[in-house]
Order: C-alpha cells, then sequence, then structure tokens
C-alpha cells in the first residue's frame, strides 16, 4: 500500500534508538524526509546516516534533549513546520509512590505530559492551514491498564491522552489527526533495564525473567521496533483521517479488556 506521504516531512523524537528509530525508518520506507533528535550524539549520528543511505531521504539530527525548553527550541528552529509528529520521550523510572518528592513528579510530567502539548502547540495550527497533520504520541499500555510500579508514567501520560482526547476532535475537521501508540512489552533499552531491574529484585537470572514475562503474554514473545513503526507509519498516512482520538494498544494481547 502506498501510504500517501512522500516527500512529507515528519519530526520524530527520541529517533536513534528503539520504538522512536522503528518508527523513522517506516517513515523514511514511505518516502518521508526526517528531522529526528535523541541526546546521545553517537547514535543519533549513524542512524541518521544509515536512514539516508538505506532510503534516500533526508534527514536531519538534532542532538539535543527534548523534555527541556532549549531542546524543544532546537528541534522546532530546525523542522518548524512538519507534516507529521511523533511525540516520544523515555518513561520516568519505577518505583514507590512514597519514595518520590515533588521534583520527581515534576520531572515525570514534564517529559511525558507538558513536551508533547508544546510540540503540538508549536506546530498544530500550520498544519491545520495547511490540511493536512499527523501527531501520534507514543505513549504506553500503562494508559489502559496501570501498572503498579510505574506510578509516575500511569499520571504523567495519562493526563497527556485527556488533553489530547478534546482536542483532537477539535481539529479533525481540519484533516489533522491526533493518536495515541500504547506499546507493551517491546525489545528495547527500556525493557531490558526493566528486566534487569527484576532480575536483581528477585534473585533470578535476566533470561529466566525475559522468558517468564514473554510466556506471560498471549503471543509468547515480544514486539518488534518494525512491526511498531509499520503502525506508527499508517497512523500517519494519508489513509488515517478518519482515526481520530484514538489509543491502539500493541502489546501483543496482553490487555485483558473486550473494548
Amino acid at each position: 500500500m502506498d501510504m500517501g506521504i512522500k516527500g512529507r516531512t515528519a519530526i520524530v523524537c527520541a529517533g536513534s534508538k528503539g520504538l522512536g528509530k522503528g518508527c523513522a525508518e517506516a517513515l523514511a520506507a514511505e518516502g518521508v524526509n526526517l528531522v529526528i533528535n535523541a541526546r546521545g550524539v553517537e547514535a543519533l549520528e549513524a542512524t541518521a546516516a544509515d536512514l539516508r543511505k538505506r532510503y534516500s531521504v533526508k534527514v536531519t539530527a538534532v542532538a539535543c534533549d527534548v523534555t527541556t525548553a532549549e531542546g524543544r527550541a532546537k528541534l522546532l528552529a530546525a523542522c518548524p513546520d512538519p507534516d507529521i509528529l511523533v511525540n516520544n520521550a523515555g518513561g520516568p523510572p519505577p518505583g514507590d509512590f512514597r519514595d518520590w518528592d515533588e521534583k520527581a513528579w515534576h520531572a515525570a510530567v514534564e517529559a511525558n505530559m507538558v513536551t508533547p502539548i508544546m510540540l503540538i502547540k508549536a506546530t498544530v495550527d500550520r498544519m491545520i492551514a495547511r490540511k493536512f497533520g499527523r501527531i501520534v504520541n507514543i505513549t504506553s499500555a500503562a494508559v489502559k491498564s496501570p501498572i503498579p510500579n510505574l506510578g509516575l508514567s500511569n499520571g504523567a501520560r495519562a493526563g497527556l491522552t485527556g488533553f489530547v482526547a478534546g482536542l483532537s476532535r477539535q481539529i479533525a475537521k481540519h484533516n489533522v489527526t491526533i493518536n495515541g501508540l500504547l506499546p507493551g512489552p517491546f525489545e528495547t533499552d527500556r525493557l531490558r533495564s526493566m528486566l534487569a531491574s527484576g532480575a536483581k529484585a528477585s534473585g533470578k537470572s535476566v533470561d529466566e525473567v525475559a522468558d517468564a514475562r514473554r510466556k506471560s503474554n498471549p503471543t509468547e514473545r515480544f514486539g518488534t521496533a518494525e512491526e511498531f513503526g509499520a503502525a506508527c507509519a499508517f497512523l500517519c498516512s494519508a489513509h488515517a483521517g478518519y482515526i481520530v482520538g484514538q489509543n491502539i494498544v500493541l502489546d501483543g494481547g496482553a490487555f485483558g479488556g473486550t473494548l
């Protein structure tokens, strides 16, 4: 299927690794020019060079921390008028809410709620004027089914989801859509970190913890960045204009809801 977005321009946040890279690659395969950011310069430049070589699209790498006002300004200076915006930032650390002070909560909300809202604010009006825009927020399956030790993420990402639920329906008439992709367990650095923490707490090996986690999923595996990216590319396509304000869970069926 031709996604109908060849020649468009996309900002993909945290696009050097993991799910962000999967999204960047899927969009590049559709002929979309990219502006990607990350804090780690080496991985960022390597990903940008690889995507340029394999897909013959323009890829601009912006080394910055998108969760800061300075980082967002740097990213938007490189691409003030994207057709597509993929919001993505690493989740806050796990733990017990009794141990989190006000600073921890502010950091979580800044990274996983305020940052995507500020990027939407900076770009959505020109999308409206152009009569085309696709915004995808990478959040978490915890939005649908909270994870007990991820309270910071549960709270901040739910706040973003609530805000987008209203805004998305106000702008849909302009062919500008906002939707959420909610990942479950995917093969990423964050998952590996969580598995390592689980292994340390349980006294088991990382392989044992990972195997148990896989077997607990209906698919008996973890997701891949490639299949996540393909879902993102479709939501960003010309064919997805009637998908508005949705939160699509990609978790191998782990969420047990009927609706």
